[in-house]
């Protein structure tokens, strides 16, 4: 009729033309998503370590910081950088501590809060007539009770020792919900340093509650924000759950 006659066994050309653009579109699609990650995993390193490179403007800015490649990148590594730089910075202030008392054998952590030997503990770490020992370096002291508040835990010792390193307190205002916090412990039985992070889950005036669960070896030892300034001493349950006595309260206990 008229001429026209179906074509029912194949398609037309112009249909053709499209598959074959949409293959060339998609070919070209994967070639530049194949250059973009052989860029920056090897020619853009490979650039950024060499000097002739510098002459380029965005070379030299990226170096300077005013160019971000990876966003969500950067920021996990400066996270981590910042989480590592403030365990090097409080590590020194953290003592492992032992108390024998008759047959019982107590391990911790505690705090070292003044340069000329009060640590902050609990008072798990300190009971009555118990020989305590603290272990710092290499060297270990034998610890005097000052004093114990069993109401909230608090134990303040001595040991006879000058010029030690110590970490300021936070501010208990900028403590917040949510804030990114890490805890370092110390065993007194191998003197191996052992570091956990997580979040603050809830608060109250006395108690800080994280999301974090670990041995009892960080039972009294500090809990800092990412800064590395002290924001709890730590409590372990029988669970392992992690829950610190706020600064308020420790600070209140020590009398600073």
């Amino acid at each position: 009729m008229g001429g026209l006659t179906p074509q029912l066994g194949g398609q037309t050309p112009q249909f053709e033309m499209k598959i074959k653009t949409i293959i060339q579109i998609i070919g070209v699609i994967i070639l530049g998503i194949m250059g973009a990650f052989i860029f920056q995993a090897f020619i853009f390193p490979w650039m950024l370590s060499d000097s002739y490179f510098e002459r380029f403007k965005f070379i030299k800015s990226y170096k300077e910081g005013k160019i971000v490649i990876n966003p969500k990148e950067q920021i996990y590594i400066q996270e981590n950088t910042a989480l590592q730089s403030a365990v090097e910075r409080t590590e020194k202030s953290v003592v492992a501590i032992q108390a024998k008392t008759g047959a019982a054998v107590f391990l911790g952590s505690g705090f070292i809060a003044t340069s000329d030997g009060l640590i902050i503990t609990v008072a798990d770490l300190a009971p009555a007539g118990a020989k305590i020992t603290v272990f710092l370096g290499q060297e270990q002291f034998t610890a005097q009770i000052i004093k114990r508040d069993l109401k909230n835990n608090l134990a303040l010792l001595k040991i006879e020792k000058a010029g030690l390193s110590t970490t300021s307190f936070l501010d208990p205002e900028k403590i917040k919900l949510g804030q990114r916090v890490f805890l370092i412990g110390k065993n007194a039985a191998t003197l191996e340093i052992a570091v956990n992070e997580g979040i603050i889950k809830s608060l109250t005036d006395n108690i800080i509650t994280t999301n974090i669960a670990d041995s009892l070896y960080f039972r009294g030892g500090p809990l800092f924000d990412i800064g590395g300034k002290l924001v709890g001493i730590n409590k372990v349950d029988s669970f392992g759950r992690i829950s610190s006595v706020s600064i308020q309260t420790i600070k209140t206990f020590a009398g600073f």
